[in-house]
């Protein structure tokens, strides 16, 4: 099956794009799973959420799409289909949807803060700002880590990745970079970057076949169901598949650190102030902080 993955066209199975692997099989032990993110760089497991809870969430965030006329209503609420003309949505800063009882009861659930607590070793806390995207046809995330968003606090951070419905193929699941956070020359580089202290683009690369033909590995992906969950650290390279649908692929990020260490301020508090650069001011093109590094 050939899939799209920002400027390329890619093949399941060929050389640049595989599938991910579960770890369900170690739910239970945490070294075990510290060992498969010491290994891989991520943890996928499928139905970590309750599925009716996921329904739940994804229901609020389609009646608030709906509202602002972004639904085709000529379709069921649940198809997500995109209303003419309608582009992708970011909602990360909308606490209307991301702090409701029904969005809440997914992303910090006690099951998911007890999850962290056990893996780090220690009480777990999440960030505020919840990153909550409604990803339109044709839209795409390059390839990037998350430390240059969110790199103030600890780096012992986490990321989970919850699709809020089923995620096919065409719909743009996420991807991650194979062994990418094993790459020292791009994290004392590209690593180090401050996206607004350093007014600089975020996304290294926009396409997935130069980063396999210059670092190695493959990119990895799967079709996740409602109720999966992907968790990776600060340095994992990832970036989704393009949507190639006429239906929004809703999905949410959350961070998850330990409480007794440092947190980035611009996530955490009543009102998190978010980025002070990015939207705001010309930024730096990641091609000549490229140039300088050598990558």
């Amino acid at each position: 099956m050939k899939v799209t993955m920002g400027i390329r066209e890619l093949e399941m199975g060929g050389k640049y794009l595989g599938e991910l692997r579960d770890a369900n099989a170690l739910m239970g032990s945490v070294d075990a799973l510290r060992a498969r993110m010491e290994e891989d760089g991520y943890l996928l497991i499928r139905r970590f959420h309750d599925p009716q809870r996921v329904q739940a969430a994804r229901r609020v965030v389609l009646e608030n799409l709906a509202a602002n006329g972004q639904i085709d209503t000529r379709y069921p609420l649940d198809e997500a289909v995109i209303a003419e003309g309608a582009r992708g949505a970011f909602l990360g800063g909308a606490k209307t949807v991301t702090h409701t009882p029904e969005f809440l009861a997914v992303v910090e659930s006690p099951e998911v803060m007890q999850f962290f607590t056990e893996f780090l070793g220690a009480p777990a806390i999440t960030f505020n700002y919840k990153w909550l995207r409604a990803v339109g046809t044709g839209d795409f995330t390059g390839a990037h880590y998350d430390i240059v968003y969110m790199g103030r606090g600890t780096t012992n951070l986490y990321t989970m990745w919850t699709p809020l419905g089923d995620v096919p193929l065409e719909k743009g699941p996420l991807a991650v970079l194979e062994g990418s956070h094993r790459l020292e020359r791009l994290r004392e580089t590209y690593g180090k970057v401050d996206v607004d202290r350093d007014k600089i683009e975020g996304w290294f690369s926009k396409d997935p076949v130069e980063l396999v033909d210059k670092f190695g590995g493959r990119w990895l992906t799967t079709e996740f169901e409602a109720g999966d969950a992907i968790i990776f650290g600060m340095f994992t390279m990832h970036g989704s598949l393009n949507n190639v649908t006429n239906t929004y692929r809703l999905s949410c990020d959350t961070r998850y650190q330990r409480a007794d260490e440092p947190a980035d301020e611009r996530w955490i508090g009543e009102n998190p102030k978010g980025h002070e650069a990015l939207g705001k001011e010309q930024l730096q093109s990641i091609e000549e902080a490229r140039k300088r590094w050598g990558l």
